[in-house]
């Protein structure tokens, strides 16, 4: 069965997934040809009659992340890529709507993964949309003459795209939720710090955010690391002559290098959300904390051992937590803390530990205390069900069970579903579009008082301060999360 729906520039004809219309590939943006490959999105083309909506559009220039997987785009792909997709129970019935933005380091990604298709959580009573946005240089990297923070700039096109699209699709434009993991939690994070008084939306899930933030002069300087060696200046015009894929391998020797030095960068990986004083200013648990976002409603949360899924393939002699501590500039002290803390654990799982609190944990949990501080209504939770496959509950563990996907990607990768999957996953829908509807959860907001925290497992749980000993370890080091602080 197929649907039309007319969008502002023009018709769409999707298809059906049960109970749930399904369309795909919708731009919001222009096609990133030439030189819109690095500037700010462009207004999307208008067409004449029905526009083909049951597949999704190719998606942005990203290399291979690890060979084995399918790559997600190849050179020569259709570059009407900054696109939407759409699943909606009942057209017409001004549900809630809720936003996907995906994960993968800023460096690739997209909605047409495998991970996250929507007709289940769609079938709980919502709209659900995922959008793509530019990744890797042209979504990150320094420009000299355009914006920065242009795959944030296409999160905010696609926003007002659902602004002014979203009703013709049974969705109400003034109750909508943005959420997403790892880097998509890192945008929800920015979105949520920078943009919470656009009006494009309502309430927000930040899942595993991680602290990848730079400065404007450290973006300069990764972008000489890639582009320098070929002599290219960082303009529009010189960087659109070169191929994605030459740039995907610059990005490669680039990354190398910065690991070789890391105590010299903020992060190893080339890409961050810059702190140009546009889309944010300042990190996000700092403008939290200043009041930035009190009107929006946030949940928070990470997963138990967030590292393991990184560090599984290292060997044990390169998992030294003191030697990471050092990396990481913290000081002689803190590893004693850590230990102190947790007697008995090994070395391995105090270098998971660390990077797990560096990386995820630290900076979701800043986000609850921030935002709960300056009066904003906040919800905190840990994900702490165990993967089959001996990771834990490593980082994105939680992406099939908010999608309710048994079949998702994540899962095949991580031993398949645990047992209890479909119970959990209920609970992570439940509770996901409860909030989107109402603000609230199921469980009870945190509090710097109390901070009481969802814990999902099974079965679920609500305890205070589970990670009381990394929060006042880290305590002394807001509101700096840098490898360098």
């Amino acid at each position: 069965m197929h649907s039309v729906v007319r969008t502002q520039c023009g018709a769409v004809r999707g298809t059906a997934d049960g109970d749930v219309q399904v369309f795909k590939g919708i731009p919001f943006a222009a096609p990133l040809d030439g030189p819109r490959r690095f500037q700010a999105p462009a207004e999307p083309e208008s067409w004449d009659g029905e526009r083909d909506a049951t597949r999704y559009s190719a998606a942005v220039p990203q290399p291979l992340m690890a060979e084995g997987l399918p790559p997600s785009w190849h050179p020569g792909d259709d570059t009407d890529s900054l696109t939407v997709n759409v699943w909606t129970p009942v057209p017409g019935a001004n549900l809630p709507v809720m936003v996907w933005f995906h994960g993968g380091a800023y460096l690739a990604g997209s909605p047409s993964e495998g991970s996250y298709e929507g007709a289940r959580l769609a079938g709980s009573g919502v709209v659900v949309v995922t959008a793509g946005y530019r990744v890797g240089y042209e979504g990150f990297g320094w420009v000299d003459d355009a914006p920065a923070n242009r795959g944030i700039l296409d999160q905010l096109a696609a926003l007002r795209w659902v602004r002014e699209n979203i009703g013709a699709f049974g969705g109400d434009p003034d109750n909508v939720t943005i959420f997403g993991e790892s880097a998509g939690g890192t945008s929800i994070a920015t979105l949520v710090a920078g943009s919470s008084r656009s009006g494009l939306f309502r309430r927000a899930i930040a899942q595993s955010p991680a602290a990848m933030y730079r400065s404007e002069d450290e973006a300069r300087k990764i972008a000489e690391l890639i582009t320098g060696p070929s002599g290219v200046r960082t303009t529009v015009a010189e960087l659109a002559n070169i191929p994605a894929e030459d740039l995907h391998a610059a990005q490669k020797i680039a990354t190398a290098e910065m690991t070789r030095n890391h105590g010299s960068w903020t992060d190893t990986t080339p890409y961050g959300v810059v702190l140009d004083g546009e889309t944010l200013g300042e990190l996000p648990w700092v403008a939290l904390r200043d009041g930035a976002a009190r009107g929006v409603d946030l949940i928070s949360g990470f997963t138990a051992e967030e590292a393991a899924l990184f560090t599984a393939m290292l060997p044990r002699e390169a998992l030294d937590p003191d030697q990471l501590a050092a990396d990481l500039h913290l000081g002689d002290d803190v590893m004693q803390q850590y230990r102190r803390a947790h007697p008995g654990i090994g070395d391995v799982a105090l270098y998971n530990m660390l990077l797990s609190d560096k990386l995820f944990r630290i900076p979701a949990l800043w986000m609850a205390e921030a935002h709960a501080a300056a009066g904003g209504r906040s919800y905190l939770y840990e994900l702490t069900l165990q993967a089959l496959n001996g990771l834990g509950a490593c980082h994105a563990l939680d992406i099939p069970f908010t999608f309710g996907d048994v079949t998702s990607p994540v899962l095949q990768v991580l031993g398949g579903a645990p047992d209890g999957f479909e119970d959990l996953s209920g609970e992570f829908r439940r509770s996901w579009t409860a909030f989107a509807a109402t603000g609230d959860p199921g469980w009870e907001a945190y509090r710097p008082s109390d901070r009481r925290t969802r814990i999902f497992d099974l079965p679920c749980s609500t305890t205070s301060d589970p990670i009381a000993a990394s929060r006042e370890i880290w305590a002394h080091r807001f509101p700096e999360l840098t490898a360098r602080a």
